[in-house]
């Protein structure tokens, strides 16, 4: 199958996908807060933030995995992106690291289909034209290692990170061969 069958970048609302899980940008506390994860805990009610009281936190680079509960998505998998300190405090290798844990937990509970938001761009202020490459190649890095997702999804919440993500889409896919 073709990597561009499986991902794609959409312009729309994380919490309205559904998917098997979607992705939470969260803060290290995963009890809630502005933006995305706002939003998720909004959208699937007071359970979400009950179980992730039971988590004890997500260290940054790392995910941790939640039913869905009022969301369409049956899970949410959280996941702590960098905060932009300039480009010296292993920003880049924190971003990775967010969405390829990310992508295994996935793996792990047997999900075929994700929806990602812009992880690490909004207050944590990561480069949009830098995020995109990185959340692009690690995620076609990962389809093509042998993945079981037949479903991936960039969701971008306007039309800079729709632009963006779009374009590094299609300038890894021009310079990788069909899986």
């Amino acid at each position: 199958m073709d990597i561009s069958d499986i991902l794609s970048v959409t312009m729309g609302d994380i919490v309205e996908q559904e998917v098997d899980a979607i992705v939470n940008a969260a803060n290290n506390s995963l009890l809630g807060g502005g933006g995305v994860d706002g939003a998720i805990h909004y959208a699937a009610g007071p359970q979400l933030l009950e179980e992730c009281r039971t988590l004890g936190g997500c260290p940054t680079g790392e995910a941790r995995i939640t039913k869905g509960y009022l969301l369409p998505a049956t899970w949410v998998i959280h996941t702590v992106g960098p905060i932009w300190k300039g480009g010296n405090f292993m920003e880049e290798k924190l971003l990775t690291d967010a969405y390829r844990n990310s992508l295994y937990l996935a793996e792990e509970h047997g999900i075929r289909s994700i929806a990602f938001p812009g992880i690490s761009i909004g207050a944590y202020g990561f480069p949009v034209d830098r995020a995109s490459g990185l959340a692009v190649g690690t995620v076609i890095e990962h389809l093509r290692s042998g993945s079981e997702l037949e479903d991936v999804r960039l969701i971008c919440f306007n039309e800079n990170a729709y632009d963006s993500y779009s374009k590094a889409l299609y300038e890894i896919l021009e310079h990788i061969p069909d899986m």
